[in-house]
């Protein structure tokens, strides 16, 4: 019975795990006063019960400077780029902090710093 236990406790933290959603590359580039952030993010979307649905760019003091809502699954499209623009850094910021959540679990744990141009 415990190993039955035990079997369930690991399978359970393996299928949390796999449903993290994962930053695999930022790019941004400056106009004016204003950022423009290129996220691509990988999830094991299944379809609207289950899919990656936004990320947001944060300072370093965990306040935020811009969220970009993704609004349908992309089961078919992984990994996904997709970008925002308008956001404002302010100044003498120099590394931003992203994070990226699904509609299941929330806001993955792990997140990608990025040093600025």
């Amino acid at each position: 019975m415990k190993a039955l236990i035990a079997l369930i406790a690991t399978l359970a933290a393996g299928a949390a795990l796999a449903s993290d959603v994962e930053i695999v590359e930022v790019q941004a580039s400056q106009s004016g006063n204003t950022w423009r952030f290129d996220v691509a993010l990988r999830h094991a979307d299944t379809g609207w019960d289950h899919y990656a649905d936004g990320w947001e760019v944060l300072a370093p003091d965990g306040s935020s400077l811009g969220m970009r809502v993704l609004v349908h699954p992309h089961v078919d499209e992984q990994p996904f780029t997709r970008s925002l623009s308008g956001v404002e850094i302010p100044e003498g910021l120099t590394r931003v902090i992203i994070r990226a959540r699904d509609n299941i679990d929330g806001w993955t744990a792990k997140t990608y710093s990025f040093d600025l141009p």
